[in-house]
């Protein structure tokens, strides 16, 4: 096989995945980056001497890094990934804990709450999907690997095409379980009715197989790519801005780069813009942004609390209407992962972060604006936390959407420009590739914004197979 010059754009999961594969597969590959930090949404920061990671909080669909460790192993020679960068994952007892209007609950549901047999019911038909949904996740829907698992999920789902149409049609299922259910799509940053119906089984799978966290932080899964990748002979640079993108070359603020081939890891509109396109953007419907608090604690909140809780808005639909608006919620949807000292990280003393849900609006939100100061006096009730939540805070750092709108979409939106039914899972858009553009090619937030670790890391092994598929013809 002829060797290709590779020039891969972001250093975060998808792009070192993309890099360490083809570097094993004997091109050069060089990864350009324009931050200061390994890892893109996945970023790790210290606050008062204790490490937290922004970005993903859970590892779901294991088989994806599982699948990725083999192929890695299969292409060339020499170590093994495990010898190389070891990582270890620490299953989580649930999911979370669910608040919903007065009522709350595990995932998965335990025995005694009034949802446990309707979601047992709901559980044993979807929550075996995991091996359907992870060969999705790594292989192309025309795949012969992909055809049965796609026949299995079409003939589950129905002519139900989205997720709330899926649900709303199970009239067994509780309204209650069925919004706790339904607001996963917000994973993927818009509302159900936007989700294919794919996204109502991943909740039963998560509960199923149980959700993990690299023991470290979920950060070490980049860390760990980064040393898979200069293993293979992967050159990183990092502090280093594309300025533009032109055919076979890659152009930086300290130069300029000539390829066979860029592929870019990037969301699709900043992608846009370095290949020279210019769209208005003023009128078109985002994903969701967020204002995120990561504290460390003075004080352990109480006894009981959950690693994960989701406090949920009563009014979801109005929830996801403001979003869609790029209007503040009077309500919002507020994780709170609390990671007590020595669980996980390696840390003294206990954290916290509590990430609201927001509109992609590109503006500043500190812990003191109206937004939050509500935001964290519900979850202060609806938890029945015996002080407002704020006042265990010690030190803390707040990202808000003008935050996220210099590294990421337009408004600071976590998942990018909001996709229509038809573009998303596996007929995403854009493309992995184009004809017009043979030397150009798209992976992570580029073509997945919304799914995940699975999807962005399943969306590089799809890549990769083709790319050297054809290198090889």
């Amino acid at each position: 096989m002829k060797q290709r010059n590779i020039i891969v754009l972001g250093a975060g999961i998808s792009g070192l995945a993309t890099a360490s594969l083809l570097a094993k597969a004997g091109h050069k590959v060089k990864v350009i980056e324009g931050a200061s930090w390994i890892g893109g949404k996945s970023k790790r920061i210290v606050v008062d001497g204790q490490r937290m990671d922004t970005g993903p909080a859970l590892v779901t669909f294991p088989g994806v890094w599982q699948e990725f460790i083999r192929r890695y192993d299969s292409l060339g020679t020499g170590l093994k990934a495990n010898e190389i960068a070891p990582i270890t994952f620490e299953p989580l007892a649930e999911v979370g804990e669910y608040f919903y209007r007065g009522d709350k609950c595990l995932l998965p549901v335990e025995q005694g709450n009034k949802w446990h047999e309707p979601w047992k019911k709901f559980e044993a038909v979807h929550g075996k999907l995991e091996k359907e949904i992870t060969t999705l996740l790594t292989n192309t829907s025309m795949s012969p690997k992909a055809v049965p698992a796609v026949s299995k999920l079409v003939s589950n789902y129905g002519i139900r095409l989205t997720t709330k149409s899926y649900l709303d049609g199970l009239k067994w299922l509780p309204e209650g379980l069925k919004e706790i259910i339904s607001i996963h799509t917000l994973n993927a940053g818009v509302a159900p009715e936007s989700t294919l119906a794919l996204f109502a089984t991943m909740p039963a799978v998560m509960a199923n197989q149980k959700v993990l966290v690299p023991v470290g932080g979920v950060n070490e899964i980049p860390l760990t790519l980064e040393k898979l990748a200069r293993h293979a002979g992967v050159e990183i640079s990092l502090n280093e801005k594309v300025t533009a993108i032109a055919r076979n070359k890659v152009t930086t603020a300290k130069g300029q780069y000539q390829a066979d081939l860029v592929i870019s890891s990037l969301d699709a509109k900043v992608t846009d813009r370095l290949l020279g396109k210019t769209t208005n953007e003023s009128g078109r419907k985002m994903s969701c942004s967020g204002v995120a608090i990561y504290a460390v604690l003075d004080e352990d909140l109480p006894s009981g609390t959950k690693t994960h809780s989701v406090i949920m808005p009563d009014d979801p639909a109005a929830l996801h209407r403001s979003l869609g608006n790029k209007q503040l919620p009077d309500e919002s949807m507020v994780f709170v992962n609390y990671y007590k000292a020595g669980h996980i990280y390696p840390n003294s003393k206990s954290t916290v972060a509590v990430l609201i849900t927001a509109p992609a609006d590109g503006k500043h939100y500190g812990v003191d604006s109206e937004f939050a100061k509500a935001e964290l006096e519900r979850v202060t009730k609806v938890m029945r936390l015996p002080k407002n939540i704020k006042e265990y805070f010690g030190s803390f750092e707040v990202l808000d959407p003008e935050y996220f709108s210099v590294w990421g979409a337009t408004g600071g939106a976590l998942y990018g420009e909001a996709r229509k039914i038809w573009q998303s899972g596996p007929l995403h858009t854009p493309r992995h590739s184009s004809w017009f553009r043979p030397w150009l090619w798209r992976v992570g937030a580029s073509t997945h914004p919304g799914g995940g670790i699975p999807a962005v890391l399943g969306g590089s092994l799809i890549a990769t197979e083709k790319l050297i598929r054809r290198f090889a013809r």
